[in-house]
């Protein structure tokens, strides 16, 4: 798909690291200028405290291909989020592509999921990380991208809305299962009012994400993750951030979109339908292992799903 985005202007609303990382250079790689955002810089770290940043993904981009620009915005903030959108419009006249990754990994609390014993702060600052955030950024950015039919609006969550229909979340707990499925209907609100400007609108997750951070709890590195030893067998589905980023790409590229318009999709599924692969040649589907066999305890292998 290289050039397929040439002239086509993409912002990544968390491009730090992870998904949002994996989605703005392989936009960069099919030609794209793509303005990625976040709040961990090379002159500051974020609450996250973890190494990677914004400019790391802006030079990723343009090695890649692409134009990288990297802006330091907390989405949180309307003002930021508005003087960012007014940035896109003055330099660039569009924006054709809106990925909203604004999660809040960071803020899970593992030892007490249950709601009433959930640190309430990080809570909270989930719900408005995977919530309000999401809708924020699209506030201003959907007036400017629904100027020219064909935009795309792509809310990355974790999770298809039939997972979600079908199993609670329980080692997550409520907070993080309220903002994982708002944004199924959200990207279902942005696709209906989107249709009579020719915009599309969907819900995307990744599987098992091989994000740095996930790498570094299993003391593994994307060339070596097959080898950890204290991941679970569940690991061997995982897949790296470029391929939910070809998910993408391959939405961005199809002349006929809009046939996806206000759905629940997957990387796994999609790599099926465009017939795209994850770095290593293989079509992860993670979420079908997890429905087969993970959850319900069937046998089945992970190599039996890529």
């Amino acid at each position: 798909m290289t050039g397929q985005l040439h002239g086509k202007v993409a912002l990544v609303a968390g491009a730090t690291r992870g998904a949002g990382r994996g989605i703005a250079v392989e936009l960069g790689a099919a030609g794209a200028t793509v303005y990625g955002t976040g709040r961990s810089t090379r002159a500051q770290r974020s609450d996250y405290d973890r190494p990677e940043t914004i400019e790391d993904t802006a030079e990723l981009v343009t090695a890649a291909g692409g134009t990288g620009i990297a802006v330091q915005v907390d989405h949180t903030d309307p003002d930021q989020v508005r003087e960012l959108i007014r940035r896109i419009e003055d330099e660039q006249g569009r924006l054709d592509v809106l990925v909203n990754d604004l999660g809040g990994e960071h803020l899970m609390d593992w030892d007490n999921p249950i709601l009433w014993k959930h640190d309430l702060h990080k809570g909270i600052q989930r719900l408005r990380v995977g919530i309000e955030a999401h809708m924020i950024t699209a506030h201003f950015a959907l007036g400017l991208l629904s100027r020219r039919p064909g935009g795309l609006v792509v809310e990355l969550t974790d999770g298809t809305a039939e997972i979600h229909e079908e199993y609670y979340r329980s080692d997550c707990g409520a907070f993080f299962d309220i903002a994982k499925t708002s944004m199924h209907r959200l990207a279902r609100a942005e696709g209906e009012e989107l249709r009579e400007f020719g915009g599309t609108a969907v819900s995307l997750t990744p599987g098992w994400l091989r994000s740095e951070m996930m790498l570094d709890h299993f003391g593994v590195t994307e060339e070596n993750w097959r080898e950890s030893a204290t991941a679970p067998e569940g690991f061997g589905i995982a897949e790296s951030p470029a391929y939910i980023g070809r998910a993408v790409v391959a939405l961005a590229t199809d002349p006929d979109v809009a046939r996806w318009n206000t759905q629940s999709l997957s990387s796994g599924f999609l790599a099926k339908t465009y017939g795209f692969t994850d770095t290593d040649g293989s079509q992860p589907d993670a979420w079908r292992y997890i429905q087969e066999v993970e959850w319900p305890g069937n046998p089945g292998s992970p190599d039996d799903y890529r």
